[in-house]
């Protein structure tokens, strides 16, 4: 019994040993923290300023598309010139209407025409319109007001608009009639003729009466 006891002591030593023998070898590297990558730096082609110009498209194989717009007449609001201001409006741009915008009681009549811009981008509009009225006796221009004139920046689908004043006729007599209204858009030489929205003549005048006038873009006359 005694050598049992010894034998089976040995061997339980032994199984120890061994045990320890296992977690020195194994349990060390299973439990250590592993080594921490370090993240790779803007030259190895990272996250620093080199990377974010090769996703903005900043680099210098081209500029980004917030500045390349414009020039060609694609980018931005598409409607820069060469000078990069935006460019005139062309007659075949706009929409041209034109109608009866006179108050009661007023001792001249008004007429009121609005200019749309449908040309699909940003134009500019600068000074007065060319005004002519056809009549039974030749064609009338209509002289300026003298009003300063501003530069009108019109946005695609928006509409200015500017008046024109002209004298009543209560002579009772047929006067000079009116048979239709010649436009021509700011530095412009293509004009839109219109049927003539007001009162059907002009009083008849040995040039010293009340003109027949227009006003700067913006302007609506008196009934505006």
């Amino acid at each position: 019994m005694r050598v049992r006891k010894l034998t089976l002591a040995a061997m339980a030593l032994a199984a120890g040993l061994s045990l320890t023998a296992c977690q020195n070898d194994d349990g060390t590297d299973q439990s250590a923290t592993p080594p921490t990558a370090s993240a790779p730096s803007a030259a190895d082609g990272g996250s620093g300023s080199a990377g974010s110009d090769q996703e903005g498209g900043t680099d210098s194989e081209g500029k980004t598309p917030n500045g390349t717009g414009g020039s060609d007449g694609t980018g931005g609001s598409g409607g820069s010139g060469e000078d990069g201001k935006t460019a005139k409006c062309r007659t075949d741009e706009l929409e041209i209407t034109a109608i009866d915008a006179t108050v009661g009681g007023d001792d001249r009549g008004t007429v009121a025409v609005d200019l749309k811009n449908g040309g699909g981008r940003d134009c500019t509009l600068e000074g007065y319109a060319g005004v002519d009225l056809k009549t039974n006796a030749g064609t009338l221009s209509a002289k300026r007001t003298g009003e300063q004139a501003p530069t009108v920046v019109l946005a695609d689908g928006d509409t200015v608009t500017f008046g024109i004043t002209y004298p009543v006729n209560d002579t009772g007599g047929s006067g000079v009639r009116i048979t239709g209204l010649v436009v021509t858009p700011p530095n412009e030489t293509k004009s839109v003729t219109l049927d003539w929205p007001g009162a059907a003549s002009l009083p008849v005048t040995d040039g010293s009466g009340t003109p027949v006038q227009v006003g700067p873009m913006g302007s609506a006359g008196q009934g505006g």
